[in-house]
Protein backbone atom coordinates (compact mmCIF):
# COMPACT_ATOMS: atom_id res chain seq x y z
CA UNK A 1 0.00 0.00 0.00
CA UNK A 2 2.85 2.38 0.78
CA UNK A 3 4.26 1.75 -2.70
CA UNK A 4 0.91 2.62 -4.30
CA UNK A 5 0.73 5.85 -2.34
CA UNK A 6 4.25 6.86 -3.44
CA UNK A 7 3.96 5.92 -7.09
CA UNK A 8 0.24 6.48 -7.63
CA UNK A 9 -2.16 3.75 -8.67
CA UNK A 10 -2.94 5.40 -12.01
CA UNK A 11 0.73 5.53 -12.97
CA UNK A 12 1.02 1.77 -12.63
CA UNK A 13 -0.91 1.54 -15.90
CA UNK A 14 2.10 3.07 -17.68
CA UNK A 15 3.54 -0.44 -17.89
CA UNK A 16 0.94 -1.08 -20.60
CA UNK A 17 2.61 1.44 -22.94
CA UNK A 18 5.55 -0.82 -23.89
CA UNK A 19 3.25 -3.85 -23.80
CA UNK A 20 0.94 -2.15 -26.32
CA UNK A 21 3.93 -1.35 -28.57
CA UNK A 22 5.14 -4.95 -28.41
CA UNK A 23 1.63 -6.18 -29.21
CA UNK A 24 1.43 -3.84 -32.21
CA UNK A 25 4.75 -4.81 -33.74
CA UNK A 26 4.37 -8.52 -33.00
CA UNK A 27 1.11 -8.75 -34.95
CA UNK A 28 -1.22 -9.24 -31.98
CA UNK A 29 -5.01 -9.24 -32.61
CA UNK A 30 -6.55 -5.80 -33.17
CA UNK A 31 -8.83 -6.23 -30.18
CA UNK A 32 -5.78 -6.60 -27.90
CA UNK A 33 -4.13 -3.51 -29.41
CA UNK A 34 -7.39 -1.57 -29.03
CA UNK A 35 -7.68 -2.43 -25.33
CA UNK A 36 -4.00 -1.98 -24.45
CA UNK A 37 -3.53 1.31 -26.28
CA UNK A 38 -6.83 2.67 -24.94
CA UNK A 39 -5.96 1.94 -21.31
CA UNK A 40 -2.40 3.24 -21.86
CA UNK A 41 -3.74 6.67 -22.83
CA UNK A 42 -5.38 7.08 -19.41
CA UNK A 43 -2.20 7.48 -17.29
CA UNK A 44 -0.44 9.38 -20.09
CA UNK A 45 -3.28 11.90 -20.20
CA UNK A 46 -3.01 12.16 -16.44
CA UNK A 47 0.70 13.00 -16.68
CA UNK A 48 -0.08 15.61 -19.33
CA UNK A 49 -2.58 17.22 -17.00
CA UNK A 50 -0.22 17.06 -14.03
CA UNK A 51 2.73 18.60 -15.92
CA UNK A 52 0.45 21.30 -17.33
CA UNK A 53 -0.67 22.19 -13.79
CA UNK A 54 2.92 22.37 -12.59
CA UNK A 55 3.89 24.65 -15.49
CA UNK A 56 0.81 26.79 -14.86
CA UNK A 57 1.90 27.36 -11.25
CA UNK A 58 5.36 28.46 -12.41
CA UNK A 59 4.07 30.78 -15.14
CA UNK A 60 1.55 32.69 -13.02
CA UNK A 61 -2.26 33.05 -13.16
CA UNK A 62 -2.70 34.54 -16.62
CA UNK A 63 -0.23 32.43 -18.62
CA UNK A 64 -0.95 29.41 -16.43
CA UNK A 65 -4.67 29.67 -16.95
CA UNK A 66 -4.18 29.94 -20.70
CA UNK A 67 -1.89 26.89 -20.66
CA UNK A 68 -4.39 24.88 -18.64
CA UNK A 69 -7.19 25.89 -21.00
CA UNK A 70 -5.15 25.01 -24.09
CA UNK A 71 -3.99 21.59 -22.90
CA UNK A 72 -7.13 20.69 -20.95
CA UNK A 73 -8.40 18.32 -23.63
CA UNK A 74 -5.17 17.61 -25.50
CA UNK A 75 -5.60 13.82 -25.34
CA UNK A 76 -9.07 13.93 -26.92
CA UNK A 77 -7.82 16.35 -29.59
CA UNK A 78 -4.88 14.10 -30.49
CA UNK A 79 -7.10 11.03 -30.75
CA UNK A 80 -9.58 12.94 -32.94
CA UNK A 81 -6.79 14.24 -35.20
CA UNK A 82 -5.53 10.71 -35.92
CA UNK A 83 -9.10 9.53 -36.55
CA UNK A 84 -9.69 12.46 -38.93
CA UNK A 85 -6.43 11.69 -40.73
CA UNK A 86 -7.65 8.11 -41.27
CA UNK A 87 -10.97 9.36 -42.61
CA UNK A 88 -13.05 8.18 -39.64
CA UNK A 89 -15.31 11.24 -39.69
CA UNK A 90 -18.19 9.53 -37.89
CA UNK A 91 -15.85 8.46 -35.07
CA UNK A 92 -14.53 12.03 -34.77
CA UNK A 93 -18.03 13.47 -34.54
CA UNK A 94 -19.04 10.77 -32.08
CA UNK A 95 -15.99 11.47 -29.91
CA UNK A 96 -16.92 15.17 -29.80
CA UNK A 97 -20.46 14.29 -28.75
CA UNK A 98 -19.22 11.69 -26.29
CA UNK A 99 -16.73 14.06 -24.66
CA UNK A 100 -19.45 16.65 -24.08
CA UNK A 101 -21.87 14.06 -22.70
CA UNK A 102 -19.19 12.31 -20.69
CA UNK A 103 -18.08 15.49 -18.96
CA UNK A 104 -21.41 17.11 -18.17
CA UNK A 105 -23.31 13.90 -17.34
CA UNK A 106 -20.91 11.11 -16.39
CA UNK A 107 -18.17 13.11 -14.68
CA UNK A 108 -20.42 15.70 -13.05
CA UNK A 109 -22.91 13.01 -12.04
CA UNK A 110 -20.22 10.79 -10.53
CA UNK A 111 -18.77 13.81 -8.72
CA UNK A 112 -22.18 14.72 -7.26
CA UNK A 113 -22.68 11.12 -6.11
CA UNK A 114 -19.17 10.72 -4.66
CA UNK A 115 -19.29 14.04 -2.84
CA UNK A 116 -22.90 13.56 -1.79
CA UNK A 117 -22.10 10.28 -0.09
CA UNK A 118 -19.88 12.17 2.37
CA UNK A 119 -21.70 15.50 2.57
CA UNK A 120 -25.47 15.97 2.63
CA UNK A 121 -25.18 19.20 0.63
CA UNK A 122 -22.35 20.72 -1.39
CA UNK A 123 -22.29 24.19 -2.91
CA UNK A 124 -20.69 25.99 -5.84
CA UNK A 125 -20.90 29.49 -7.28
CA UNK A 126 -24.35 29.82 -8.93
CA UNK A 127 -23.23 32.82 -11.03
CA UNK A 128 -20.30 30.91 -12.52
CA UNK A 129 -22.54 27.85 -12.95
CA UNK A 130 -25.10 29.97 -14.78
CA UNK A 131 -22.44 31.28 -17.14
CA UNK A 132 -21.26 27.74 -17.79
CA UNK A 133 -24.84 26.62 -18.48
CA UNK A 134 -25.23 29.47 -20.99
CA UNK A 135 -22.02 28.46 -22.78
CA UNK A 136 -23.29 24.87 -22.87
CA UNK A 137 -26.51 26.16 -24.43
CA UNK A 138 -24.41 27.87 -27.11
CA UNK A 139 -22.70 24.54 -27.73
CA UNK A 140 -26.06 22.85 -28.19
CA UNK A 141 -27.21 25.58 -30.60
CA UNK A 142 -23.99 25.17 -32.61
CA UNK A 143 -24.88 21.51 -33.16
CA UNK A 144 -28.60 22.05 -33.58
CA UNK A 145 -28.46 24.72 -36.32
CA UNK A 146 -26.39 22.70 -38.86
CA UNK A 147 -28.65 19.67 -38.32
CA UNK A 148 -31.80 21.74 -38.89
CA UNK A 149 -30.15 23.42 -41.88
CA UNK A 150 -29.35 19.98 -43.35
CA UNK A 151 -32.90 18.74 -42.76
CA UNK A 152 -34.32 21.90 -44.37
CA UNK A 153 -32.22 21.33 -47.48
CA UNK A 154 -33.35 17.71 -47.69
CA UNK A 155 -37.02 18.64 -47.38
CA UNK A 156 -36.76 21.24 -50.14
CA UNK A 157 -34.42 19.11 -52.28
CA UNK A 158 -31.73 21.80 -52.21
CA UNK A 159 -28.88 19.80 -50.69
CA UNK A 160 -26.64 20.14 -53.74
CA UNK A 161 -27.18 23.91 -53.92
CA UNK A 162 -25.74 24.70 -50.47
CA UNK A 163 -22.25 24.32 -49.05
CA UNK A 164 -22.61 22.85 -45.57
CA UNK A 165 -18.87 22.93 -44.99
CA UNK A 166 -18.91 26.72 -45.36
CA UNK A 167 -21.71 26.91 -42.81
CA UNK A 168 -19.70 24.71 -40.42
CA UNK A 169 -16.57 26.79 -40.95
CA UNK A 170 -18.39 30.04 -40.23
CA UNK A 171 -20.02 28.61 -37.09
CA UNK A 172 -16.63 27.25 -36.00
CA UNK A 173 -15.13 30.71 -36.30
CA UNK A 174 -17.90 32.11 -34.09
CA UNK A 175 -17.34 29.35 -31.50
CA UNK A 176 -13.57 29.88 -31.50
CA UNK A 177 -13.97 33.65 -31.03
CA UNK A 178 -16.37 33.00 -28.13
CA UNK A 179 -13.80 30.62 -26.67
CA UNK A 180 -11.09 33.30 -26.76
CA UNK A 181 -13.44 35.85 -25.18
CA UNK A 182 -14.41 33.24 -22.55
CA UNK A 183 -10.72 32.96 -21.61
CA UNK A 184 -10.60 36.75 -21.26
CA UNK A 185 -13.72 36.64 -19.08
CA UNK A 186 -12.46 33.77 -16.89
CA UNK A 187 -8.83 34.80 -16.56
CA UNK A 188 -9.01 38.59 -16.60
CA UNK A 189 -12.21 40.58 -16.32
CA UNK A 190 -14.22 38.23 -14.04
CA UNK A 191 -11.58 35.93 -12.62
CA UNK A 192 -13.04 36.41 -9.12
CA UNK A 193 -16.03 34.28 -10.12
CA UNK A 194 -13.76 31.32 -10.79
CA UNK A 195 -11.29 31.78 -7.95
CA UNK A 196 -13.55 30.90 -5.05
CA UNK A 197 -11.59 27.69 -4.55
CA UNK A 198 -7.93 27.09 -5.19
CA UNK A 199 -6.87 23.88 -6.86
CA UNK A 200 -4.39 22.10 -4.61
CA UNK A 201 -2.48 19.66 -6.82
CA UNK A 202 -1.07 17.93 -3.77
CA UNK A 203 -4.57 16.72 -2.86
CA UNK A 204 -4.88 14.89 -6.13
CA UNK A 205 -1.24 13.78 -6.39
CA UNK A 206 -1.33 11.85 -3.14
CA UNK A 207 -4.34 9.88 -4.24
CA UNK A 208 -3.90 9.49 -7.96
CA UNK A 209 -0.42 10.28 -9.18
CA UNK A 210 1.75 9.66 -6.12
CA UNK A 211 3.48 11.83 -3.55
CA UNK A 212 6.75 11.72 -5.48
CA UNK A 213 5.15 14.05 -8.02
CA UNK A 214 4.23 16.72 -5.52
CA UNK A 215 6.76 19.30 -6.68
CA UNK A 216 8.25 19.41 -10.19
CA UNK A 217 10.71 21.90 -11.62
CA UNK A 218 9.99 23.78 -14.82
CA UNK A 219 12.43 21.52 -16.69
CA UNK A 220 10.89 18.32 -15.34
CA UNK A 221 7.39 19.53 -16.16
CA UNK A 222 8.38 20.34 -19.74
CA UNK A 223 10.09 16.96 -20.22
CA UNK A 224 7.09 15.07 -18.81
CA UNK A 225 4.64 17.11 -20.92
CA UNK A 226 6.57 16.56 -24.16
CA UNK A 227 7.19 12.86 -23.45
CA UNK A 228 3.62 12.14 -22.40
CA UNK A 229 2.22 14.02 -25.39
CA UNK A 230 4.46 12.03 -27.75
CA UNK A 231 3.34 8.72 -26.28
CA UNK A 232 -0.32 9.83 -26.34
CA UNK A 233 0.12 10.49 -30.05
CA UNK A 234 1.65 7.03 -30.56
CA UNK A 235 -1.04 5.25 -28.52
CA UNK A 236 -3.77 7.28 -30.25
CA UNK A 237 -2.54 6.21 -33.67
CA UNK A 238 -2.62 2.58 -32.55
CA UNK A 239 -6.05 2.99 -30.94
CA UNK A 240 -7.58 4.63 -34.00
CA UNK A 241 -6.06 2.04 -36.32
CA UNK A 242 -7.72 -0.73 -34.33
CA UNK A 243 -11.15 0.88 -33.96
CA UNK A 244 -12.77 -0.59 -37.07
CA UNK A 245 -11.61 -4.22 -36.68
CA UNK A 246 -12.11 -4.16 -32.90
CA UNK A 247 -15.65 -2.79 -33.23
CA UNK A 248 -16.51 -5.65 -35.62
CA UNK A 249 -15.09 -8.23 -33.21
CA UNK A 250 -16.97 -6.76 -30.25
CA UNK A 251 -20.16 -6.23 -32.25
CA UNK A 252 -20.24 -2.52 -31.41
CA UNK A 253 -21.16 0.17 -33.90
CA UNK A 254 -18.56 2.88 -34.47
CA UNK A 255 -20.78 5.64 -33.13
CA UNK A 256 -21.04 3.85 -29.78
CA UNK A 257 -17.27 3.35 -29.76
CA UNK A 258 -16.74 7.08 -30.40
CA UNK A 259 -19.44 8.41 -28.06
CA UNK A 260 -18.70 6.13 -25.10
CA UNK A 261 -15.40 4.22 -25.32
CA UNK A 262 -13.07 6.75 -27.00
CA UNK A 263 -14.57 9.65 -25.01
CA UNK A 264 -14.09 7.87 -21.67
CA UNK A 265 -10.49 6.93 -22.56
CA UNK A 266 -9.60 10.49 -23.49
CA UNK A 267 -11.18 11.97 -20.37
CA UNK A 268 -10.44 9.29 -17.76
CA UNK A 269 -7.60 11.07 -15.96
CA UNK A 270 -9.59 14.29 -15.72
CA UNK A 271 -12.64 12.28 -14.61
CA UNK A 272 -10.75 10.91 -11.63
CA UNK A 273 -9.57 14.37 -10.61
CA UNK A 274 -13.09 15.82 -10.61
CA UNK A 275 -14.40 12.95 -8.49
CA UNK A 276 -11.50 13.08 -6.03
CA UNK A 277 -11.83 16.81 -5.37
CA UNK A 278 -15.60 16.39 -4.94
CA UNK A 279 -14.93 13.82 -2.21
CA UNK A 280 -12.71 16.45 -0.54
CA UNK A 281 -15.70 18.87 -0.65
CA UNK A 282 -14.17 21.07 -3.37
CA UNK A 283 -17.37 20.91 -5.41
CA UNK A 284 -16.83 24.24 -7.12
CA UNK A 285 -13.53 22.98 -8.54
CA UNK A 286 -15.14 19.68 -9.50
CA UNK A 287 -17.91 21.52 -11.33
CA UNK A 288 -15.39 23.70 -13.15
CA UNK A 289 -13.38 20.65 -14.26
CA UNK A 290 -16.39 18.68 -15.52
CA UNK A 291 -18.49 21.38 -17.16
CA UNK A 292 -15.50 23.47 -18.23
CA UNK A 293 -14.04 20.51 -20.07
CA UNK A 294 -17.34 19.94 -21.89
CA UNK A 295 -17.45 23.61 -22.90
CA UNK A 296 -13.87 23.46 -24.14
CA UNK A 297 -14.66 20.45 -26.34
CA UNK A 298 -17.48 22.37 -28.01
CA UNK A 299 -15.87 25.81 -28.28
CA UNK A 300 -12.24 24.84 -28.91
CA UNK A 301 -11.71 21.20 -29.94
CA UNK A 302 -14.61 20.99 -32.43
CA UNK A 303 -13.72 24.25 -34.27
CA UNK A 304 -10.02 23.31 -34.38
CA UNK A 305 -10.91 19.96 -35.95
CA UNK A 306 -13.03 21.74 -38.57
CA UNK A 307 -10.11 24.07 -39.33
CA UNK A 308 -7.68 21.14 -39.57
CA UNK A 309 -10.01 19.30 -41.97
CA UNK A 310 -9.12 21.91 -44.60
CA UNK A 311 -5.46 20.81 -44.53
CA UNK A 312 -4.11 18.23 -47.01
CA UNK A 313 -4.25 14.66 -45.76
CA UNK A 314 -7.31 15.13 -43.55
CA UNK A 315 -10.89 14.11 -44.29
CA UNK A 316 -13.55 16.79 -44.71
CA UNK A 317 -15.39 17.54 -41.48
CA UNK A 318 -18.55 19.56 -40.90
CA UNK A 319 -20.78 20.18 -37.90
CA UNK A 320 -23.74 18.26 -39.29
CA UNK A 321 -24.19 15.68 -36.55
CA UNK A 322 -26.78 12.90 -36.49
CA UNK A 323 -30.15 13.78 -35.02
CA UNK A 324 -29.58 11.42 -32.08
CA UNK A 325 -26.28 13.15 -31.25
CA UNK A 326 -27.89 16.59 -31.41
CA UNK A 327 -30.85 15.55 -29.26
CA UNK A 328 -28.50 13.89 -26.76
CA UNK A 329 -26.47 17.08 -26.32
CA UNK A 330 -29.53 19.34 -26.12
CA UNK A 331 -31.20 17.10 -23.51
CA UNK A 332 -27.98 16.86 -21.50
CA UNK A 333 -27.49 20.62 -21.46
CA UNK A 334 -31.10 21.09 -20.33
CA UNK A 335 -30.72 18.56 -17.49
CA UNK A 336 -27.42 20.04 -16.29
CA UNK A 337 -29.02 23.48 -16.26
CA UNK A 338 -31.81 22.15 -14.05
CA UNK A 339 -29.49 20.67 -11.42
CA UNK A 340 -26.94 23.51 -11.45
CA UNK A 341 -29.13 26.62 -11.27
CA UNK A 342 -29.31 26.73 -7.45
CA UNK A 343 -25.57 26.28 -6.83
CA UNK A 344 -26.15 23.19 -4.68
CA UNK A 345 -25.70 19.47 -5.26
CA UNK A 346 -26.45 16.15 -3.61
CA UNK A 347 -26.05 12.48 -4.48
CA UNK A 348 -29.59 12.16 -5.86
CA UNK A 349 -28.96 14.85 -8.47
CA UNK A 350 -25.78 13.03 -9.42
CA UNK A 351 -27.72 9.80 -9.80
CA UNK A 352 -30.17 11.53 -12.15
CA UNK A 353 -27.29 12.76 -14.35
CA UNK A 354 -25.79 9.27 -14.45
CA UNK A 355 -29.18 7.78 -15.35
CA UNK A 356 -29.51 10.17 -18.31
CA UNK A 357 -26.00 9.21 -19.46
CA UNK A 358 -26.77 5.48 -19.27
CA UNK A 359 -30.03 5.92 -21.19
CA UNK A 360 -28.24 7.82 -23.96
CA UNK A 361 -25.41 5.25 -24.04
CA UNK A 362 -27.99 2.46 -24.44
CA UNK A 363 -29.52 4.33 -27.37
CA UNK A 364 -26.14 4.69 -29.11
CA UNK A 365 -25.30 1.04 -28.40
CA UNK A 366 -28.44 -0.14 -30.15
CA UNK A 367 -27.92 1.93 -33.30
CA UNK A 368 -27.29 0.05 -36.56
CA UNK A 369 -23.63 0.10 -37.58
CA UNK A 370 -24.26 2.44 -40.51
CA UNK A 371 -26.13 5.59 -39.46
CA UNK A 372 -27.00 8.33 -41.95
CA UNK A 373 -26.37 11.89 -40.71
CA UNK A 374 -29.78 13.33 -41.46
Amino acid sequence: MEFLKRVGSLNLLLVLVPIACIAKFSGAPDIAIFILSGISIIPLAGLMGKSTEMLAEKLGPAAGGLLNASFGNAAELIIALFALHRGLVDVVKASITGSILGNILLVLGASFVAGGMRFSKQTFNPTAAGMSATLLALSAIALLVPAIFHAHLLIHDQLEQANERNLSLEISIVLFVVYLLMLLFNLKTHRHLFAAETHHPEDESKTTFGEVEGAWSMRTSMIVLITATSFVALMSEMLVGAIEPASHVLGWNQMFVGVVIVAIVGNAAEHSTAILVAIKNHMELSFQIAVGSGIQIALFVAPVLVFVSYLPGFAELDLVFSMLEVVAVVVSVFVVGLVAYDGQSNWMEGLLLLAVYVILAIAFFNLPDAVAHT
